[in-house]
Parts: structure tokens; C-alpha cells; sequence
């Protein structure tokens, strides 16, 4: 009798525990709770409408009297080349953006923290943060300004005896667009980031490369750059997670029908699948793709991230 009585007293002295524990931090609790509200409303209950990609769904019938038609959605998917063009697109995208901008925040916080009038170094820093609070419509109006056929860039082209460039119409400078209005917009969060990381740095390991004679640049590569090493992997591994995914505000704020071809990414053409041309279950299969082949990255990243820094993201 005691050896069945013991599981459930240990079951009885967890429940208490937890019970008190909860009940001394309830404000904390409290805190969390909007955010596990949000999370149960806009990321769980949507899971149990994944069942849209396995049917033919119509909004007049229903999902329950939508007939199922099992894989077909996904055959055709496969068998779409416009698909196939924006697996590729959202790839060969993102994977810019990784390149180029991943790295950028790291490299201006080291160049930030060797600037020692502070006034200088707290007004560049607030200049490339603030565009971190514009929304990507702000941000296409400045780079419209900046690059449209009337723009700034494009006046100075002329000037010069140039013929104009339409950035916002060719496929190729669409893409430059892109990256560097990324980077323009993220660069400021990183480098907080990077910056906080630095101030981590034993200052007494500067000092010493400081006697032996080392410059600046020398304690940059050899002191500052590997110390910085596993939070530039911890925001790559965070970056390679929404490879799939990333990107949907900023191309459907940027592009038009002219640079589809090669800027069109997956999550612009589920949004012109679903709610453009009300194919619902054509875009949940995309959606549904798209949203495994994203776990398959995150879960990649995250043992890359622990075998190279120790770290993972969860």
C-alpha cells in the first residue's frame, strides 16, 4: 500500500509547490498573461484551420462540408513553376539579407564603442536607431524619395550625363533596394545589441593588449570580433529561422506586378493566393510548406548555433 501511495504524495507535494510558487509570484504571472492570450489566439487556434490544405475549401459550405481532396493541393503546388520561381526567390532574397546585413550591426557597434566623445557617439547611435520605429510603409516613401524615377538618385544620374535607373521596375535593383533598405531599418536594434554584448568585454583585456603594444585595429580582430562571435551566431541562427518566412512586410509594401518575377516571395503570394484570389486551399497548402520547411531551418540553426557557441535559443 505505501508503494502505490507514494506516487500520488509526490504528486500532492509537486502540486503544492507549484501552487505556492505560482501564488508568491502572481504578478509576474500576470504579466505573461496577455502574451499567452495573444499566442493562444493568432499562433495556436489557427493550427486547427491547417486542415483548409486538405480540402476544397469553400467559404459557402464551410470547412466541415468542404469535400477533401487529400494531397491534391500539393501536387499542383509542386507542379507550378510560378511556386517553384518563388521558393527560389524567397531563398536567394533572404539569403542576400543574411550576407549583408547579419553581420553589418556588429561592425558598426565596434567602430560606435572606439568613438569617446559621448555626445557624438549618442547622437549617431539615436540616428541609426530610429528608423527601427518606422513601419515599412514610412520606410518605402523615403527609399521612394530617395530612388524612384524622380528621386533623388536618379536626379544626380542625370546631372551627370546618366541615363535614369528604374529601381523600383528591374528585378535586379529591386533586390538592391531590398537589402539596403533592411539594413537601414535593423542596423540601429543590432547594434544595442552588440553594443551591450561589447560592455561584457573584461576591460583589463584591452588594457593588457594596451601595454603589449597592440592598436586598435588589432584588438578589434583579435579581442573585440571573437568576443563577439557567439552573439553573431545567436542572431544568425535567430535570422536563418525566418528564412521562409521573413521579408513579407517589406516586399509587399515595396513591390509591384513589374519585379513579381523576381521578387515575388512566399509569403506575398499566399497573401495574393488567399485574399486576392480567394484559392484558400491552394494558399494554405503554399502556407503549410512554407511553415515546415521554416522548422526544418529553425531546428538546423539551433544545433548549429549550440555546436559552434554553446548556445541555443531554446
Amino acid at each position: 500500500m505505501s508503494t502505490a501511495t507514494r506516487p500520488s504524495r509526490a504528486s500532492r507535494t509537486w502540486a503544492r509547490r507549484t501552487w505556492t510558487y505560482l501564488c508568491g509570484h502572481w504578478e509576474l504571472y500576470l504579466f505573461l498573461l496577455p502574451g499567452l492570450v495573444f499566442a493562444m489566439m493568432f499562433r495556436l487556434l489557427p493550427m486547427s484551420k491547417i486542415v483548409i490544405a486538405f480540402k476544397n475549401f469553400k467559404p459557402l459550405k464551410g470547412i466541415a462540408a468542404s469535400p477533401w481532396v487529400g494531397f491534391a493541393q500539393f501536387e499542383m503546388m509542386f507542379a507550378d513553376p510560378d511556386v517553384l520561381n518563388v521558393i527560389k526567390n524567397t531563398l536567394e532574397i533572404n539569403l542576400m539579407i543574411v550576407i549583408f546585413v547579419v553581420p553589418l550591426p556588429m561592425l558598426l557597434a565596434i567602430m560606435l564603442n572606439e568613438i569617446t566623445f559621448m555626445p557624438l557617439k549618442k547622437g549617431i547611435q539615436t540616428l541609426i536607431y530610429i528608423p527601427h520605429f518606422f513601419t515599412w510603409v514610412v520606410v518605402y516613401s523615403v527609399f521612394f524619395v530617395l530612388f524612384g524615377s524622380t528621386g533623388m538618385v536618379n536626379t544626380v544620374i542625370k546631372m551627370l550625363g546618366g541615363e535614369e535607373i528604374l529601381f523600383f521596375m528591374k528585378g535586379g535593383w529591386f533586390r538592391f533596394l531590398l537589402v539596403i533598405s533592411n539594413a537601414w531599418k535593423g542596423a540601429g536594434w543590432g547594434t544595442i545589441v552588440y553594443l551591450s554584448a561589447i560592455t561584457a568585454i573584461d576591460a583589463q583585456i584591452y588594457e593588457a593588449a594596451t601595454i603589449d603594444g597592440a592598436s586598435k585595429m588589432q584588438q578589434a580582430f583579435r579581442i573585440t570580433i571573437p568576443s563577439l562571435l557567439p552573439t553573431l551566431v545567436l542572431m544568425l541562427t535567430v535570422r536563418l529561422g525566418s528564412i521562409m518566412s521573413g521579408g513579407f512586410d517589406q516586399v509587399l509594401a515595396f513591390y509591384n506586378p513589374t519585379v513579381y518575377k523576381s521578387a515575388d516571395i512566399l509569403g506575398t503570394f499566399v497573401y495574393r493566393q488567399g485574399i486576392g484570389s480567394a484559392n484558400f486551399s491552394y494558399a494554405s497548402a503554399v502556407g503549410l510548406f512554407e511553415s515546415v520547411v521554416g522548422l526544418i531551418f529553425v531546428s538546423m540553426s539551433n544545433v548549429i548555433s549550440k555546436r559552434l557557441s554553446g548556445r541555443t535559443v531554446w
